[in-house]
């Protein structure tokens, strides 16, 4: 990474943490116990851990936000069966970047009053929101993890936008490419919002609701 380039993708990471406790966690309903994802890197392989680990790089960084956003998502987390100090960082890193996602789309399509999102959107949303937040943190801390690409996969369900689902979308699109010099997907109007409901309206005045 370039010299700068950590102070926004910590300033981006907050913007995920202002935003979820500000608009996400107030409207958060109560859910089902957390359930169970596919194994990380350091626990699908039999002779042990060989990614950084949880333990010894997570906590203590910036990165560590989602992980605790994450831990309150109950339903919308799917970790690693194992799911202790020695997991794959990164891995770490995706499966909370796809509840947040999750958590904030469901949440949006409700407050809205719009119909429950397909299984497809909700599943394209998460592996993109995995994938562009995984490769981030392998750049920054000069790793790999198969979680940073498997978004490379073509989606059937076309991703919201900004126009759409304001914070969904803005999430996406600020991970798509964080450190591209001409990237400012930042939707300026949020900042004046306090609540969903405000979005809401904004959204009905623009007609862009569905």
């Amino acid at each position: 990474m370039k010299p700068g380039d950590e102070v926004t993708v910590h300033q981006l990471l907050g913007r995920i943490a202002y935003f979820h406790a500000l608009f996400i966690e107030p409207a958060l309903p109560a859910t089902e116990q957390p359930g169970t994802g596919k194994p990380c890197c350091n626990h699908e392989d039999a002779t042990g851990p060989g990614q950084p680990d949880v333990g010894t790089m997570l906590h203590g960084t910036a990165w560590a936000v989602l992980d605790e956003i994450a831990c309150t998502l109950a339903g919308h987390l799917l970790p690693c069966p194992k799911s202790d100090r020695h997991c794959c960082t990164t891995c770490r890193v995706a499966a909370s970047g796809a509840a947040i996602a999750q958590a904030w789309l469901i949440t949006e399509h409700r407050a809205y009053r719009r119909p429950p999102p397909a299984d497809r959107l909700r599943q394209a949303i998460r592996t993109t929101a995995a994938a562009r937040l995984a490769l981030v943190f392998v750049r920054q801390y000069d790793t790999y993890c198969p979680a940073s690409s498997e978004v490379k996969v073509a989606h059937t369900s076309p991703l919201p936008d900004s126009d759409e689902l304001p914070l969904t979308g803005e999430l996406l699109a600020l991970w798509q490419d964080p450190l591209a010099a001409t990237s400012s997907p930042v939707v300026s109007w949020l900042n004046h919002c306090t609540d969903l409901n405000d979005i809401h309206r904004v959204l009905q005045q623009r007609g862009t609701t569905k």
